[in-house]
């Protein structure tokens, strides 16, 4: 029964990289593996999630997955395991590794230093374009009379 369980929720996931020595044998802690999979960063492909690469790392990270699970760690605890390890056991990957980062604490600098950089672009552009406005006229300078004898004399050439 376990068997088959876990060959129809295989056909009726997309495509991953996962490879069939991977999988649980619960069919339920696969569906956790792979919920948590989806929203962890192979560090070799960018923005592709560690499900779907193929890359060595990305192999490595889904069997820790699976491994933690095994072990009876929550979804949460996977996560925090892998971002942030275990002082003095395992160092962590950082959050660069999670899909979607925390929005908040040191991060939130991150967050807003694109808007904020539009908003100061848009203020220097802006006065720019008001100085420009406001900038007198450049009159168009005249020839001296000795300017266009010389033209005068150069054009008959």
């Amino acid at each position: 029964m376990k068997r088959l369980a876990l060959i129809l929720l295989l056909l009726v996931t997309p495509a991953y990289a996962v490879q069939p020595d991977e999988v649980l044998d619960d069919p339920l802690l696969e569906l956790r593996a792979r919920e948590i999979s989806k929203n962890l960063r192979c560090l070799v492909c960018r923005n592709e999630n560690i499900d779907e690469s193929n890359a060595d790392i990305a192999r490595d990270l889904r069997l820790l997955v699976r491994e933690r699970l095994l072990a009876g760690d929550s979804d949460t605890d996977v996560i925090d395991y892998i971002v942030y390890g275990i002082p003095g056991e395992f160092a962590g990957y950082g959050e660069y590794v999670l899909l979607r980062p925390a929005t908040g604490g040191s991060n939130l600098l991150l967050w807003a230093a694109g808007p904020a950089m539009l908003i100061v672009a848009l203020g220097v552009g802006g006065g720019y374009l008001r100085r420009r406005a406001k900038a007198p006229a450049q009159t168009e300078a005249t020839l001296t009379e000795a300017e266009k004898e010389r033209l005068a004399e150069i054009l008959k050439d």
